[in-house]
């Protein structure tokens, strides 16, 4: 059989120069996606990908049919009250996106939820929006809002059948089930109502796609949509909501490092927006509204001398008097707090997990906090649904790698945990077939890298395995459960995650010091990770791949060049591989309001060059370089198409192996990837199969699908 060729891509010098450095960029002119030659070249590349993973047809048609089988492909999730009405989600066979529904509260006093049958006809039930008939005539489709008024009488949505992230929003009356004639255009994906069930937030984006402007639109009043708060500074975000008790809006401004909040009554159509504190460079902060002893308060939670977070209490009217309720720890990183009528729930990070507490307001103050626990050491707990003030009950969501996802109901009053439903997992699924356990590498500078590891119970050491990381914006890679992942673990193949710095799991400077001047500790500790579960026997370096994406693609990238010896394989997805031109141009999305992340290189020669020396890219060099598959798409708005495009283009010119570099671009999608769960389905089953042919490199291309040693 004849070996497919690659695309080589031309090479037409793009000269750059900052800082005294010049970079001759041969491949930038691949950036004009409206240039006809661009499409064809992609279009090749994703050809030549076609064809040189054709051999994996059998394997991805197994996975995929795995996760078919073992998914309950019509389903219903658990209600959740709020008002008059249960609320839940539908999904049906056959069917690629869900259906929101709900029915009527018959007993106002009962708040446990309604046991429904997916199988029967739900009396009283209302079709809030059918995703699939919204999705109809579209290549992609991603639903934003599906805001209900609070007094549930109209439905806010917005939909998206591009792919940019810019959402069309438009309203329904759900008690005639007729659409208003209120269409807004360009905005970003949320809607937050005002308690008089007329006046909508949104926001909007600027050319760089940052959201940057705050509107409040009257429904069905014929005017225009009032700008109500415009972020000058480039490098500051906005988003709006409304408080838990329904009495507030806010807006918050923020960018990496800073946060400023305004809030106004929710019930005042015209209200105006008052700051919480003003911004102070380096200062973080978020507000939620508590009512203790009939005081309104607003709990903040902040970092002002206080690196993992404190919260404080203070009078509305005085945000300045505070009093300190949970005082700052080494060991414990404060990540929120959430307010009901009775109690507040406070989510924090200790060990490297998600954690919370239930804290009881006992009239004038505060009763004492307890543990939400778990009996699993990996699991991740948190809320989950919870939009009700006075509720008597709190939803909490709990799951591992092992542990597919459970939903509790806790009462408030007694003390007593109902398990309302686990994740169904079709099949002969059981969770004592698995380990899970954490592990902890040795950094070069000596830090301690944790590792979460999960792999059958059964298989036998060194084994392929598959490690996967991100490390950027205080992200945490935290315990879950995955079906489509059973592919991978009976396959005999070893899951695990490095914790690497620049995520968030170990506290605030875990972050800090994987980012900025720092940055490189985030590549270095991936790279100590895989050798320790190379030097643990856990693996071998001719069965161990790497997986990571946007942030986490870039982290692929540079481990690539860092030590390509110690992988077989390398998926990048929408990966960010040539960072140092993008933060350059401040006219792009990812630019101006991530300097708190990088650094600014524009301003500052230190920046330009330390970014330089790790930008995957712009350090592609003539050695070897294990197999690499990068997944982009068209219309990402974060990480444009063109960086793993040049970056693949850069490799096959440039590396001295024989190993296949791949470039997979979706044509209709954005940076999620695309739509639709059984078309998603299928790109993880592209992926895993390319993962597990990857691992066995004596097998990789030759045909032998049933060959492979993660296939037998």
């Amino acid at each position: 059989m004849t070996e497919p060729t690659p695309p080589v891509a031309k090479r037409v010098d793009t000269r750059r120069e900052f800082h005294g450095d010049v970079f001759v960029d041969p491949y930038e002119w691949l950036r004009d996606k409206s240039n006809p030659e661009v499409i064809a070249y992609l279009e090749a590349e994703n050809e030549y990908a076609d064809q040189s993973t054709a051999q994996l047809e059998p394997l991805r048609q197994r996975i995929f049919d795995e996760i078919k089988a073992r998914t309950k492909e019509t389903d219903l999730s658990v209600p959740v009250r709020r008002g008059d009405w249960w609320y839940y989600a539908r999904s049906f066979e056959g069917k690629q996106y869900g259906v929101q529904c709900r029915c009527a509260v018959i007993d106002p006093d009962d708040w446990n939820p309604p046991v429904l049958d997916e199988d029967t006809e739900i009396p009283g039930e209302q079709v809030l929006i059918d995703e699939n008939v919204e999705a109809e005539g579209h290549d992609f489709f991603s639903l934003g809002a599906a805001s209900i008024s609070p007094d549930g009488n109209v439905l806010a949505y917005s939909v998206d059948v591009v792919g940019d992230e810019r959402y069309t929003l438009r309203f329904r009356n759900l008690r005639t089930g007729e659409q208003y004639p209120d269409e807004i255009v360009g905005v970003g994906a949320g809607a937050t109502w005002a308690t008089d069930n007329r006046t909508v937030y949104y926001v909007t984006v600027d050319a760089a796609w940052r959201p940057d402007t705050v509107w409040r639109h009257r429904l069905a009043s014929g005017l225009a949509a009032e700008k109500v708060y415009h972020e000058a500074d480039e490098k500051y975000w906005v988003a709006v909501g409304r408080t838990r008790s329904d009495a507030y809006i806010q807006i918050a401004s923020g960018s990496a490092i800073t946060s400023e909040v305004r809030y106004a009554d929710a019930a005042d159509p015209h209200a105006e927006f008052v700051v919480v504190l003003p911004r102070r460079d380096g200062i973080e902060y978020s507000v939620e509204h508590a009512i203790v002893g009939g005081q309104n308060r607003f709990l903040i939670l902040h970092n002002d001398g206080a690196v993992n977070f404190t919260l404080v209490e203070a009078p509305v009217d005085d945000p300045s008097a505070q009093r300190t309720l949970i005082p700052h720890r080494d060991d414990v990183r404060l990540d929120g707090v959430d307010a009901f009528a009775g109690h507040l729930v406070v989510s924090y990070r200790g060990e490297a997990l998600p954690r919370i507490q239930l804290w009881p307001i006992d009239g004038d103050g505060y009763g004492r906090a307890e543990e939400i626990s778990f009996d699993s050491e990996l699991m991740s707990a948190g809320l989950a649904g919870n939009p009700n003030w006075d509720s008597p009950k709190l939803r909490v969501g709990a799951g591992s790698f092992i542990t597919p996802v459970r939903i509790y109901d806790l009462d408030l009053v007694t003390g007593e945990r109902t398990l309302l439903r686990e994740q169904p997992v079709l099949g002969d699924y059981r969770r004592e077939d698995y380990v899970e356990r954490r592990d902890w590498a040795q950094a070069a500078d000596g830090t301690k890298i944790p590792i979460s590891i999960v792999h059958r119970a059964d298989i036998e050491f060194p084994a392929p395995a598959l490690i996967y990381g991100y490390g950027a914006y205080e992200m945490c890679e935290d315990p879950r459960f995955s079906i489509a992942r059973l592919s991978l673990l009976d396959r005999g193949m070893v899951f695990a995650v490095a914790h690497v710095r620049g995520g968030g799991e170990m506290g605030r400077l875990w972050y800090e010091r994987g980012k900025l001047l720092e940055k490189t500790n985030t590549f270095t500790d991936f790279v100590s990770v895989a050798q320790h579960l190379v030097d643990t026997g856990l693996t071998r370096p001719e069965h161990l791949v790497a997986l990571g994406g946007s942030a986490g693609g870039l982290l692929m990238g540079a481990v690539a060049n860092i030590a390509p010896d110690l992988f077989a394989g390398i998926l990048a997805q929408v990966p960010f591989v040539d960072p140092l031109t993008t933060i350059l141009d401040p006219s792009l999305p990812l630019t101006v309001t991530e300097w708190d992340e990088w650094g600014n290189p524009l301003s500052d020669s230190d920046v330009y060059h330390y970014m330089k020396s790790y930008s995957p890219y712009e350090n592609v060099a003539a050695k070897d370089y294990p197999a690499i598959l990068a997944m982009t798409s068209l219309h990402d708005t974060r990480v444009y198409y063109v960086e793993p495009a040049k970056w693949v283009a850069a490799l096959r010119h440039t590396k001295t192996d024989g190993n296949p570099v791949l470039l997979k671009t979706q044509m209709t999608a954005g940076h999620g990837g695309i739509s639709g769960r059984y078309e998603r389905w299928k790109e993880v089953a592209y992926q895993y199969a390319w993962l597990l042919a990857a691992a066995d490199r004596d097998h990789y291309g030759s045909g032998q699908v049933d060959d492979l040693l993660v296939d037998r």
